[in-house]
C-alpha cells in the first residue's frame, strides 16, 4: 500500500467519495440554482443585469476567500472540525438570504453563503490528497467530479421546478436545508484523516512557509492560472447565460434550465475522458489539448454570432467549450495536490480560491461590454476567448510541459 486510502474497502470508498461529492456539490448549487431566477430577480429589485450579475461575483469571492481561511486551518487543525463551522455558516446565510428585503442585504448573504460553500470543496480536495496519490489520485479525483459535475446538471433544472411552485426566496431556504443536511453527514459519517500526530508533523511549518512552498513552484503557479482562466470563463457563460437564452433568444426557466444541463453533460464527459487520457499521457498534455478547445470553440461564438447564425451558432460551440472545461478542470487539480501532498489543504484553498476569486472579477465584464444594449453572445464569447488565451499563454510559458514529470503509480 502506498497511499492511507489503499487500505479502505472498495464499498466503502465509494460511500466515501460519494458523500465527498455531495459536500463539494453544495458549492455548484449555492452558485447554480438560483440562475433560472435572474430576471426575476431584476424586476423585484427593479435594477439592470449588472447589479443582479454583482451577486454572483459576491458569492464566488466569498467561496474564495472562504477556502483561503479554511485550507490552511484544515492542515493546522484537521479536516472535520473547519468542515463543521463553516458549512454552519452557509446554512445561517442561507436562511439571510431568503429574508433579505433590498439587492445590498441580498449580496451581503451571498457573500456569506459562498463563504459557508467554501470548506466542502477544498476540505473534499484536502481529504482525497491525504488518502491518494500519483496516478490513483487521478482517477479518485475524477470520480469526485463526475458527482460534483452533476450539480451544475442538476441545479438549474431544480431551480427552475422549483420557481414554478414558490418564490424566488424558497430557492434559499431549500439551499439551507441542502447545507443542514451535509452538516449532519459530515457530523457522523466524515473520519479525520489528518492525525494529530500527522499535524504535529506539519507544524514545523508556518502558513506564511506553506503559502510561499506552493507559490515557489513554478508549476503550480502556472496551473494556478490556468484553472483561474479556465473557471472565469465558465463563470462569463454562467453569468451571461440566463440573460442571453432567456432575453435574446426567448427562452422560458425550464427551456434554460434544459439548455443549461445539456452544456453541463459535456463538463462531465470531460471530466472523465480527461482522467482516462491523464493517467496515460500525463496531464500536462491532456491541458495542451484542452486549452487549444476553449480558445477556438469561443472564437467559434465569436464568429458564428457576427454572422448572425442565430441560436444553433451559439449552442454548438458553447457545448464544446464546456466539454473543454471538464478535461482541463481534472488536470489542474491533479498537477497543483499531487505536487503539495504535506500541504494539501493550503495547495487545495489556494487553487480554489483564484478559480473563485478570479472569475468573480471577471465575470461582470460581460455586463459591462455589453452595456444598455444587453448581453450578446458576442460579448460573452470576447470574455471567454480572452481567458483561453491567457490560460493557454500559462501552459506553454510557465507551466512548460516538456518539464513536468510523469505521474507515479
Amino acid at each position: 500500500m502506498l497511499h492511507p486510502g489503499d487500505a479502505i474497502p472498495a464499498r466503502r470508498r465509494i460511500v466515501f467519495i460519494v458523500l465527498l461529492g455531495a459536500l463539494t456539490a453544495l458549492g455548484p448549487f449555492t452558485i447554480d440554482m438560483y440562475l433560472p431566477a435572474f430576471p426575476i430577480l431584476r424586476e423585484d429589485f427593479q435594477t439592470t443585469e449588472a447589479a443582479i450579475q454583482l451577486t454572483l461575483a459576491g458569492t464566488m469571492i466569498g467561496f474564495a476567500l472562504g477556502q483561503l481561511i479554511v485550507g490552511p486551518l484544515s492542515d493546522k487543525v484537521g479536516r472535520r472540525i473547519p468542515l463543521l463551522i463553516v458549512t454552519g455558516l452557509h446554512v445561517v446565510a442561507s436562511v439571510l438570504a431568503a429574508f433579505a428585503p433590498s439587492l445590498e442585504l441580498l449580496g451581503a448573504a451571498r457573500v456569506l453563503m459562498g463563504m459557508g460553500a467554501a470548506a466542502g470543496g477544498v476540505v473534499a480536495m484536502a481529504i482525497v490528497r491525504d488518502l491518494f496519490g500519483g496516478k490513483r489520485l487521478v482517477v479518485v479525483l475524477s470520480r469526485l467530479a463526475l458527482i460534483t459535475g452533476v450539480a451544475p446538471v442538476i441545479a438549474p433544472l431544480v431551480g427552475s421546478a422549483l420557481l414554478e411552485i414558490m418564490p424566488w426566496r424558497g430557492l434559499f431556504i431549500v439551499l439551507a436545508a441542502y447545507g443542514a443536511l451535509m452538516l449532519v453527514c459530515a457530523l457522523f459519517l466524515i473520519f479525520e484523516t489528518l492525525p494529530p500526530a500527522r499535524r504535529q508533523d506539519r507544524g514545523a511549518t508556518t502558513v506564511m512557509q506553506r503559502y510561499r512552498s506552493v507559490f515557489s513552484d513554478r508549476v503550480f503557479v502556472g496551473v494556478l492560472v490556468i484553472g483561474g482562466m479556465s473557471f472565469s470563463g465558465l463563470f462569463s457563460y454562467l453569468s451571461a447565460s440566463s440573460f442571453l437564452f432567456q432575453g435574446t433568444y426567448g427562452f422560458n426557466a425550464q427551456m434554460y434550465g434544459v439548455l443549461f444541463a445539456v452544456n453541463s453533460v459535456g463538463l462531465v464527459i470531460g471530466n472523465q475522458i480527461a482522467a482516462r487520457l491523464a493517467a496515460r499521457f500525463g496531464p500536462q498534455w491532456v491541458l495542451a489539448f484542452s486549452t487549444s478547445v476553449l480558445i477556438v470553440a469561443a472564437g467559434a461564438i465569436i464568429v458564428a454570432d457576427q454572422l448572425g447564425l442565430g441560436l444553433w451558432g451559439t449552442v454548438i460551440p458553447l457545448f464544446v467549450f464546456m466539454t473543454a472545461c471538464g478535461f482541463t478542470f481534472p488536470c489542474v487539480q491533479v498537477l497543483a495536490l499531487d505536487r503539495h501532498g504535506k500541504a494539501a489543504g493550503t495547495a487545495a484553498s489556494v487553487l480554489g480560491a483564484v478559480n473563485f476569486g478570479v472569475a468573480g472579477l471577471v465575470s461582470p465584464l460581460v455586463g459591462w461590454l455589453s452595456g444598455s444594449a444587453g448581453i450578446t453572445a458576442t460579448s460573452m464569447a470576447v470574455v471567454m476567448f480572452g481567458c483561453a488565451l491567457i490560460g493557454a499563454a500559462s501552459l506553454w510559458f510557465i507551466v512548460r510541459p516538456r518539464s513536468v514529470a510523469q505521474l507515479t503509480p
